[in-house]
């Protein structure tokens, strides 16, 4: 089973997400929170699988309790997805930097926001496809963030593992990448096993903003 936190400033917004989630027999809500100071503590507290946070709430924001759940310095980080109304917003660019697992908009199927739940739980993390080439191009052209690990690690990669890694940056998912390179989703799976410590990151999303941020991925590519 997959405990989630649902965190959200809007009560129409949180009950539907809850109700959503709990409507899946492998997830189950543990804790909901109106605000990001209840956020940070209910998760702290009852420790869920992932904590699906607004990005803007009364108090610390989001972006702040994905930064105190996601620090390189905790052993014990909680898996953060970041759900906004916004596609290209400060805010989505403070959550890639603050170490959220994914992010999807609010009006996402409800199909493809249980789907994020699951990918983000496995360790996987998740973007919204819509958006992802324009934000992380975005993300790429005005911003300068602190790295997430040394552009160095490109030197590390096979051309197979480069290669995957820049389908990664388009937005597929493991399927769609076999179907691109003809290999089975195995293959994709082992190889992404091997390409995240390399570059020293712990997640497909951080993967991504690695790609950007070294030059490994152009935004016009």
């Amino acid at each position: 089973m997959i405990r989630v936190l649902v965190a959200d400033d809007q009560p129409l917004a949180r009950a539907g997400i809850a109700s959503l989630i709990s409507a899946e027999t492998d997830l189950e809500v543990v804790g909901a929170a109106a605000d990001g100071d209840e956020a940070l503590r209910l998760a702290l507290e009852l420790r869920p699988d992932v904590a699906c946070l607004d990005v803007r709430m009364p108090g610390r924001t989001g972006i702040d309790v994905t930064r105190a759940l996601s620090s390189a310095e905790r052993i014990d980080k909680i898996p953060v997805l970041i759900l906004t109304t916004f596609d290209i917003d400060d805010y989505v660019f403070g959550a890639l930097e603050a170490g959220a697992a994914g992010f999807l908009l609010k009006d996402a199927e409800p199909d493809e926001i249980v789907r994020a739940v699951r990918q983000v739980a496995a360790g996987n993390g998740t973007l919204d496809l819509a958006v992802t080439r324009k934000v992380l191009h975005e993300f790429a052209r005005r911003r300068s963030l602190q790295a997430v690990a040394s552009p160095d690690g490109v030197d590390l990669l096979t051309p197979r593992e480069l290669d995957i890694l820049r389908l990664l940056a388009q937005g597929m998912s493991n399927e769609q990448i076999a179907t691109t390179l003809t290999v089975e989703v195995t293959t994709v799976k082992s190889h992404l096993v091997r390409i995240l410590p390399k570059l020293g990151v712990q997640s497909r999303l951080q993967a991504v903003v690695w790609a950007y941020q070294s030059g490994a991925v152009s935004p016009t590519d």
